[in-house]
């Protein structure tokens, strides 16, 4: 049921002739952005250079679309990334996940169509605007593909918006149907969803799968996070891939005891990417329930944490690269695998390249799974949490070198002055610490309460992914430096979980973690959050003087030449802090820009430039509070402009052509700012 009752609603009538004029193609006057990453290879790069170190500072705002009217309540994570096509912009947005058409030029509403799910939509995993959508076209029809937070995949046609009927049941495929295993509890509620853009290749729809975090799952027998490939005329499913192997499929015997019967989540949650030369396609597959213990799943535990190639047409195993063996950090396969072509010793190699969370980017060849650089197995500590079973070695890139702190020891605590490191020992003292695949820990009183980690669940790159310069083989990784968190399990409390053991911290509360949105969409009951009790441990914050407890960098961008595997540039991204910067143990000091710590940053590259927003509002000293807008000159890492934004980025940037001018779109949201995307250009005159 669409918004208005079964009718998209429709603005002014140059849709058609925008559409038309453009014939799609790409021209020296009209550059599109067809992909959420700006091409199939996720390369978020277009070779644009109207706007160039000489001018960014000067870009001004030419159209703002504000997104608190698409759905019964404000957003305020926005995190799409649009599509401009024929002059016009395609995006998700708001707390219904409506989709939206806007003139590319002036920002115009076009049209706008919207799901109201109910009871399915309020239950659902990952709610609100989602990441964004996809596009398809024979030359002569034109579609955009999506999935509601229900979990639906919806299609409509580009010019009206309006649901086309030869796909599946009236434009819409439910996809909790038909998905090779029975969805718990029931099709209502059962937990399973996703946020990312379903990816479009040639006629084939492929579509992942996402839950809830695996911090505190309510059962180890949870849904399983299966890929499926759709025909994109009809909707028609054509394939399954199991991350969970099936009994008789290779990796069944991964899983110990027949434990993939059983277990659940391994969804792909991120961006698929495709290479259609190859005709494959790339499958970033998340970690099993749950995310800290895995005593109900002894084994490798394939395909969890690893990077999975699939032929296109039947979804049949090419190869897989396992980067995590029984994975119980959270180190999610979170960003879109990076498609390119690069040459190493001579020798050209069609590469693949997958950022982590913890910080390494694995690059391997992309028709055998082999890493281009030594990859080495090394032993790693064993645990002492009952019942769990540990994989003895891990990988261990050696090229390139990890591009953020994975690991935690006391060098890496807050150092500006002796004074603050000997509170933060003191925080500390109470936990362990150790280099990255330090295993949890089993939480007590008075301690260890947990091991302290870098590179987790929100560490090194997350969801938004890297970029890359086909021109110059060079990738650019944005990576939170500093999202640490302390990682103990705990058994559930009664009624919680069947888990034997889940996250938390000995003497906090335990208690359900959302995810996604979840409880802030349209469709979800607004519930207030219950007051925590005096001295709750929960909101301990890991601060010394309101500083964070890492030191800087808080956060990077770092320049990757993939023909070497050696950084070009690494530097901080993002103004320091004001807590750093205005504070009182810190007075008379000199402190060179830190960077901001954040985890959800993405990166755009243009001909010679890469540009990202900060993720952390500032009273800058040459601008008044908001959050900026940098670029950086490609060549060596320096700050060429920046532009003010009213709130942090909260989506990753794109760029287009039209008519001889570029454009830049960026989403931005947070706080007690709702979600808006805000398109900047040049001045006519400059």
């Amino acid at each position: 049921m669409t918004i208005n009752k079964k009718q998209s609603l429709i603005l002014g009538t140059g849709l058609a002739a925008l559409l038309a004029g453009s014939a799609m193609a790409q021209t020296g006057a009209n550059v599109e952005w067809r992909h959420y990453g700006a091409d199939l290879a996720a390369s978020h790069f277009l070779p644009l250079d109207q706007i160039n170190a000489s001018n960014f500072s000067k870009l001004e705002v030419v159209w703002r679309f504000k997104t608190d009217n698409i759905g019964n309540r404000p957003e305020f994570k926005l995190e799409g990334t649009p599509l401009e096509i024929g002059g016009v912009i395609y995006t998700t947005a708001g707390s219904r996940r409506g989709v939206v058409a806007l003139d590319a030029v002036t920002g115009e509403l076009l049209w706008v169509h919207g799901e109201k799910e109910g009871a399915r939509g309020g239950a659902a995993p990952r709610q609100l605007s989602g990441r964004g959508l996809s596009y398809w076209s024979d030359g002569n029809e034109a579609r955009i593909l999506y999935v509601t937070p229900g979990y639906r995949l919806v299609a409509l046609d580009a010019k009206t918006g309006q649901p086309v009927p030869g796909f599946g049941e009236h434009g819409i495929v439910d996809l909790k149907k038909d998905f090779d295993q029975e969805i718990r509890p029931d099709l209502e509620t059962g937990e399973v969803g996703l946020h990312a853009a379903p990816t479009v290749a040639g006629n084939i729809v492929l579509v992942g799968a996402a839950f809830r975090e695996g911090f505190t799952p309510a059962t180890y027998r949870n849904n399983k996070g299966y890929v499926r490939a759709y025909d994109a005329r009809t909707g028609k499913r054509l394939w399954t891939f199991h991350t969970i192997p099936k009994k008789g499929e290779f990796g069944y015997d991964t899983w110990f005891d027949g434990t993939a019967d059983n277990t659940g989540n391994t969804g792909v949650w991120n961006q698929i990417t495709v290479d259609r030369e190859l005709n494959t396609a790339y499958l970033p597959v998340e970690s099993p329930t749950g995310d800290f213990y895995g005593g109900y799943r002894p084994g490798p535990d394939l395909f969890g944490e690893s990077v999975v190639a699939v032929d296109l047409d039947t979804g049949k195993l090419k190869w897989y690269y396992q980067m995590v063996h029984h994975p119980l950090w959270d180190m999610d396969a979170s960003a879109a695998p990076m498609l390119m072509d690069i040459t190493v010793g001579g020798r050209a190699i069609k590469a693949v390249a997958q950022p982590s969370k913890q910080g390494w980017l694995y690059v391997l060849d992309r028709t055998t799974g082999k890493p281009v650089w030594p990859i080495p197995e090394k032993k790693v500590e064993k645990g002492d949490v009952p019942g769990e079973w540990y994989a003895p070695t891990q990988p261990f890139p050696t090229k390139p070198k990890a591009y953020s702190r994975n690991g935690v020891s006391n060098d890496d605590l807050i150092d500006f002055t002796p004074a603050l490191k000997a509170k933060a020992l003191e925080m500390v003292k109470d936990y362990k610490m150790g280099p990255v695949f330090s295993p949890p820990v089993l939480s007590r009183l008075p301690g260890p309460k947990g091991i302290l980690t870098l590179g987790g669940g929100n560490g090194g790159t997350n969801w938004p992914g890297g970029s890359f310069n086909p021109e110059t083989h060079t990738a650019f990784l944005f990576a939170c430096n500093s999202c640490f968190e302390p990682i103990g399990v705990v058994p559930p409390p009664p009624g919680l979980s069947d888990m034997r053991y889940i996250e938390g911290i000995a003497g906090n509360r335990i208690e359900m973690v959302g995810t996604g949105g979840a409880g802030s969409g349209a469709d979800a009951p607004l519930v207030k959050a219950p007051p925590r009790p005096a001295g709750d441990g929960n909101s301990q914050s890991w601060t010394v003087e309101g500083m964070n407890i890492i030191k800087p960098p808080y956060a990077t961008i770092t320049a990757i030449n993939l023909d070497t595997g050696d950084f070009k540039w690494q530097i901080p991204h993002g103004e320091t802090p004001d807590v750093v910067r205005n504070n009182p143990a810190l007075k008379g000091m000199t402190i060179p820009r830190t960077g901001q710590t954040t985890y959800n940053i993405g990166t755009l590259v243009t001909k010679n430039l890469v540009i990202a927003g900060e993720g952390v509002l500032t009273n800058g000293p040459d601008h008044p509070r908001g959050a900026m807008l940098r670029a950086y000159d490609q060549k060596d890492g320096k700050e060429v402009g920046a532009v003010l934004m009213p709130a942090p980025q909260s989506g990753t940037p794109m760029t287009y052509m039209v008519n001889g001018k570029q454009y830049i779109i960026v989403a931005i949201s947070g706080g007690n700012y709702s979600g808006e995307y805000v398109c900047y250009a040049l001045p006519d005159n400059n």
